[in-house]
């Protein structure tokens, strides 16, 4: 439309008045906003490196020192869901107390200098029960979870905006001063937008209005949802987002879960991911122009009590990540990473100033350089093939790729890091019996099986578990009679009637006339499950008493608040005279929960209402039992866990708080064939403990004991022996490292870019033991061409005579040493032509 030149002159005038009260504004607060580029803090462009730290996976005791070791570890950025069902486990009843002060945890990560990324979701999926859901949102008339519904919306706007005041509140957000820098609205909905079409867009159109609409003065991003409505960054979760653009081309590239491994599941066996895959995978997010990337996980930690989701979703949620489930460092992936985050810092000014030129190097090779306006320049060169070295000339010099890595250039000449050169030291960990005076000393108190007398109620027709039980407790039993007449023929030729339950899952027991008469379960990928078996029957009336038991609600799928469990039938009897009784319909009596989850047994208090049993009782391999005993805590701050390697399935806890679920009897199948680095990685690539129990050790936090008299309390389903559980404490057994003989490091591309040498400089290894342990012996040490791995390594057709010398000459008796990798170190080159490498592997006690 058409102004005259008055008004044009007003509305200049208002606009530069906009302008300068939004510098005065920013000027008193810090401002977080974005362009193509990266995130921009204070008007600086940042390179942002995060990782995800889960606040009720493990106590606030130990949050200092995860935040202090990712820290040190060169993060920018503690990542975080917001667990709603933790947080408001009935309606308005709201808990910000112990493992779930989210603003203490946010406070902590504040003092330490770091950053959040603050993920209210509030559905968070994460292996968690029920995806974070609170169980009684799925019994709000009309509800229909993530989607275009009114009771949904409802509920999610008004928890959202819970926390989002409770952060005003406290001045959290990066615009108030605070470390928040950036929020997540929803969680991955892409696939279920998809699936839901028309009402799924309307809902994440919804969501982020509403986000963007609470003014939080920070970015709000969506992940893995490509059509994020604007100003929401889209941003990329997997184990490789190089392919990745966001959905507008002034949005930054953003990489909010770098999978640092996979979840253990109860059932399968336990992933990991190579180190030097991991940083692989982020050196070629960075080339392509990627500004932020989170691990998923950072530290995994432990699903206490029952929040573990999936089903079948196991205890430990150690994830492979960089800090173990128990906090301490995971070598050499911690290290590894550590130095990379060091190579792209060094490069961040080049970085976030321009698009890199790409350049073809070979077939599987390219360059990828960035320069900026000072005259700076940094390069990435890339060898794709998984199979073979190459050779590049790059510039005017010539460089050695390792098969599938990428070397960073900080000036575009010397290399300070390769990905697939790992300088960190590799350390073993192992589990070390604590000393007791005498083992656990136990008691134990029988379940009885439910019988009429204790029903809660009786109805025709079998129920669903979840509609039944509400999730106050895994368990719920279902009891019917079955009449059998003394005319049965199998009452004289012996042939057992054989029993058939159908259950939508995920456990199961049989007990007919007070004894098991067997077990039946599922899986994460096959919750349902049959029981079909022959059952001991006699004339008259028999109990049949079946508990059935959920193992974590799903967290994850279309629509799972819908989803099944318990004994929804049929459950029939065969081989009678009639030939087939079909027992579904008949009358059966439940019971939520379990006599001892109703005394409280677990409890101090609760545990001294019942008589326990002592002595040989407590021997014998029962079903349905409850077990006690107290112990002192060790001295020391060793990490401590419970080896339960001789339990079947049920629950742990420690002075009344839940270590969680165990399940030792259920061994992990699958394969777990030798596993390179080097190849696209997938969740089932690299998995070791098939054929062993998928979680043997459950993590008992030091913060949960007191210095004497502590309660353990175990209910066993199946029937173990408690006599054979212990206390042990995690340590190293040893540290290894790998060194190729012309490694690129940090340490020596600072030397030559200051021009203080200008000859390649050697590089060293650095081996180390925990706090109050000492390099005790040298294992294995060879200059040349060893083989193996740490634990099993073996010399090769070269190897140097004189490798031990150096390290019982610098590292025996010692906590830490250096050795520089020279041939002269050694005795002299035991073969020159050739590309050599030091492995050594020293005792830590």
């Amino acid at each position: 439309m058409a102004m005259d030149s008055s008004s044009k002159l007003s509305v200049m005038w208002n606009a530069l008045l906009v302008v300068l009260l939004a510098s005065w504004v920013c000027s008193v607060t810090a401002s977080v906003s974005y362009d193509r580029k990266a995130i921009t803090i204070n008007g600086q462009r940042r390179i942002l490196i995060s990782g995800s730290i889960h606040y009720p996976r493990s106590s606030p005791e130990m949050w200092p020192d995860l935040i202090q070791k990712a820290k040190e570890g060169g993060l920018d950025v503690i990542q975080t869901y917001v667990f709603w069902n933790g947080h408001e486990p009935a309606p308005g009843k709201y808990y910000f107390e112990g493992n779930y002060d989210l603003i203490k945890f946010i406070k902590l990560v504040k003092q330490a200098g770091l950053y959040v990324h603050l993920r209210i979701g509030p559905y968070v999926c994460a292996e968690w029960n029920f995806g974070g859901f609170p169980v009684w949102l799925k019994y709000i008339p009309g509800i229909n979870f993530r989607t275009n519904n009114g009771p949904f919306k409802a509920q999610m706007q008004r928890f959202t905006e819970k926390i989002v005041n409770m952060m005003k509140a406290e001045r959290l957000f990066e615009s108030q001063g605070g470390p928040i820098i950036l929020s997540q609205i929803e969680n991955e909905y892409g696939p279920i937008e998809y699936e839901l079409g028309a009402p799924g867009k309307a809902y994440s159109y919804w969501a982020a209005k509403m986000a963007v609409g609470l003014g939080t003065g920070v970015p709000w991003v969506m992940c893995k949802e490509d059509d994020a409505p604007d100003p929401i960054i889209n941003t990329c979760n997997g184990f490789y987002c190089d392919y990745f653009s966001p959905n507008k081309a002034y949005k930054p590239k953003m990489w909010t879960e770098a999978w640092t491994g996979w979840y253990t599941e109860f059932g399968g066996p336990v992933p990991y991911r190579p180190a030097e895959d991991l940083a692989f995978s982020v050196a070629r997010f960075i080339q392509k122009g990627g500004s932020f990337i989170n691990y998923y996980m950072y530290h995994g930690g432990t699903n206490f009590g029952r929040t573990a989701g999936g089903p079948f979703i196991a205890t430990s949620y150690d994830y492979d990540a960089p800090l173990d489930e128990y906090g301490l460092l995971r070598q050499p992936k911690w290290g590894h990473l550590k130095d990379l985050h060091r190579a792209i810092k060094l490069c961040e000014p080049a970085l976030v100033s321009g698009d890199p030129t790409v350049m073809r190097l070979g077939n599987y090779e390219e360059a990828h350089v960035f320069k900026y306006k000072s005259g700076g320049c940094a390069a990435f060169l890339a060898n794709y093939n998984p199979r073979s070295y190459a050779k590049v000339a790059f510039g005017n010099k010539h460089y050695n790729l390792p098969p599938w890595s990428v070397s960073i250039l900080p000036d575009c000449k010397n290399t300070v890091y390769n990905t697939a050169r790992v300088g960190a030291q590799i350390s073993r960990k192992k589990m070390v019996l604590v000393p007791m005076h005498g083992a656990f000393s136990w008691q134990a108190y029988n379940e009885a099986t439910a019988s009429d007398v204790d029903s809660s109620f009786t109805m025709v027709g079998l129920l669903e578990q979840i509609n039944t039980t509400r999730d106050a407790s895994d368990y719920l039993w279902y009891t019917t009679d079955i009449k059998i007449d003394p005319s049965e023929g199998f009452l004289k030729n012996g042939k057992s009637p054989v029993l058939t339950v159908l259950s939508a899952g995920h456990a199961l027991h049989v007990f007919v006339n007070g004894q098991l008469s067997g077990s039946a379960y599922g899986s994460l990928e096959f919750p349902k499950l049959t029981f079909n078996q022959g059952v001991h029957l006699r004339a008259g009336i028999n109990k049949v008493s079946l508990l059935s038991i959920a193992v974590g609600l799903p967290n994850v799928g279309p629509h799972f608040e819908t989803w099944n469990a318990g004994i929804l039938g049929p459950v029939t009897l065969n081989g009678l005279n009639e030939g087939r009784r079909d027992l579904s319909w008949q009358k059966w009596s439940y019971k939520i929960g379990l006599k001892g989850e109703a005394l409280n047994l677990h409890s101090l208090s609760g545990s001294s209402s019942v008589e326990w049993a002592q002595g040989s009782f407590v021997a014998r391999r029962q079903p349905l039992t409850w077990y006690k005993t107290t112990f002192n805590a060790p001295a020391g701050n060793s990490p401590l866990a419970l080896d339960m390697g001789s339990m079947g399935k049920g629950q742990i806890w420690i002075n009344g708080q839940s270590i969680g679920r165990h399940w030792p009897a259920y061994k992990a199948s699958g394969n777990c064939d030798d596993c390179n680095y080097a190849g696209t990685y997938d969740e089932k690539k690299c998995r070791t403990n098939c054929g062993e129990a998928s979680q043997r050790w459950y993590h008992v936090p030091r913060s949960w004991l007191n210095p004497t008299g502590n309660l353990l309390v175990v209910f066993e389903e199946w029937g173990g022996d408690p006599n054979a559980i212990s206390l042990v404490r995690r340590e190293t057994d040893s540290v290894c490292a790998d060194i190729y003989e012309w490694q690129p490091t940090l340490m020596n591309y600072q030397m030559q870019a200051s021009g203080k040498v200008n000859k390649p400089l050697r590089p060293k290894v650095h081996l180390g033991c925990d706090a109050g342990q000492k390099i005790s012996a040298v294992k294995f040490a060879s200059f040349g061409t060893p083989e193996g791995v740490c634990g099993s390594y073996r010399e090769g057709s070269c190897h140097a005579h004189h490798s031990y010398d150096a390290f019982n000459r610098l590292c025996v008796g010692q906590n830490f040493c250096s050795v520089t990798v020279a041939p002269e170190m050694f005795g002299g080159d035991p073969c020159p032509s050739v590309m050599k490498k030091l492995s050594v592997e020293v005792i830590c006690s």
